[in-house]
């Protein structure tokens, strides 16, 4: 059916543009009446001959989807039918392949399907926790709160990702800085030094024979050194997509220093903020501890998880499996045996993870202040060390004439 744009002013004297879908121009004027839009301008929308083009099509992002749940549990609050509000959302998406998928998934619900039916068929968009949390609003009649519930647990969820990243940031340019110093000074400096020091004559002194062969082999045999740089980063790849490499990486980054603790943290924050959301949206406890280990993150955080559900199964509760396991700090263990006990389980892992949301906060902290000083030396002692004993000879004749 051919796709319209227009644009005019409703009810309330304030402009409104969008999409919608008419057999013609004139059954598209007609719906806007309907729709009470004043003075419309109504054109047919271009077509793009890249929409079946999937690489070409912008991807949906984790603000759209927070978006789409706020609009849509307003709508459902107001009152409005399910269709409807997918179909206004889909008419005002900007995002083309978002504004296909929600036109799909309206399509399906009309067809019978239930929501939590259609949104599973994409799974890109719509992960394991959004689909059985909008499952259980539906089985409840709770889906508006189920919404907000889910867009509040998005947010934090990608303010606690960009913390993370944040904090990885500064290193990762670093190195890289450090890097193309160090290549620039190997490449271009050093056979400079090495020119004059043939001029000279003499024997060099040690540090500066293996920095000036070092320079030599990297330009005769770039091709060598960059392939070993690949193969060494396929072989990690390689290795972590094993289930033992997964695990070994996993249990080393949560031990290393500065760093552990912080991924630890966000661990926690994650858990805990996860399955608080599904429990208290009436999602069952065990199938909770199925999506949450799944999306986990880290291999050691998803076996203690796994090993959490299973003690579960067999009639223990949540906090002696958790404590066993070791990947969880024993307060956190502490607090959600108190929730078991008080029947306030979902209430307690959400204070748990509002308490570690500051704690990451306080942790990017120290590892900013920690990992500057340290990046500072490690730049100073390469690049130093270098320029040092290009500077040794130099050094070395001056003694030579002084003396």
């Amino acid at each position: 059916m051919p796709v319209f744009i227009y644009k005019g002013k409703n009810k309330s004297g304030a402009t409104q543009k969008g999409e919608l879908e008419a057999a013609s121009m004139e059954v598209a004027m007609a719906q806007l009446a309907r729709m009470r839009i004043a003075n419309p301008k109504v054109k047919p929308k271009p077509k793009d001959i890249f929409e079946n083009v999937a690489f070409m099509q912008p991807k949906v992002t984790q603000k759209d989807v927070i978006m789409f749940c706020r609009q849509f549990s307003t709508m459902i609050d107001a009152g409005l039918p399910i269709i409807q509000c997918l179909d206004i959302l889909q008419s005002q998406q900007d995002n083309p392949t978002f504004k296909k998928t929600l036109k799909e998934i309206k399509e399906n619900v009309e067809a019978g399907q239930t929501l939590a039916e259609a949104l599973k068929k994409y799974p890109d968009q719509f992960d394991n926790l959004f689909v059985n949390m909008i499952a259980a609003g539906e089985a409840g009649g709770i889906l508006d709160t189920i919404l907000q519930r889910l867009s509040a647990y998005m947010e934090k969820a990608a303010k606690l990702k960009a913390q993370v990243k944040g904090a990885m940031t500064y290193p990762a340019i670093t190195m890289i800085v450090a890097v193309l110093v160090v290549a620039v000074i190997m490449i271009f400096v050093i056979p400079v030094f090495e020119k004059m020091f043939a001029d000279f004559g003499g024997a060099l002194p040690a540090p500066t024979q293996m920095v000036v062969a070092m320079s030599n082999y990297s330009r005769q045999y770039w091709y060598v050194v960059a392939g070993g740089l690949f193969i060494c980063g396929f072989a990690f790849k390689k290795f972590y997509a094993t289930e033992k490499g997964r695990g070994i990486v996993d249990a080393a980054s949560l031990q290393f220093p500065v760093l552990g603790p912080l991924l630890r943290r966000v661990a926690v924050a994650k858990f805990t903020r996860t399955m608080g959301t599904m429990l208290s949206s009436g999602v069952a406890i065990l199938e909770s501890l199925e999506i949450v280990a799944k999306t986990a993150g880290n291999k050691s955080v998803e076996e203690a998880i796994y090993y959490t559900r299973g003690g579960i199964a067999e009639g223990r509760t949540m906090a002696d499996p958790l404590s066993e396991s070791g990947v969880f700090p024993p307060m956190v263990c502490q607090m959600i045996s108190v929730g078991e006990s008080t029947g306030a389980l979902d209430s307690m892992l959400v204070k748990i993870a509002d308490f570690y949301d500051e704690e990451v906060d306080q942790a990017v902290e120290n590892l900013t202040s920690a990992i500057e000083p340290i990046m500072m030396v490690f730049m100073g002692i390469v690049i130093g060390g270098l320029v040092v004993s290009m500077y040794l000879p130099i050094f070395k004749m001056a003694g030579a004439v002084g003396g």
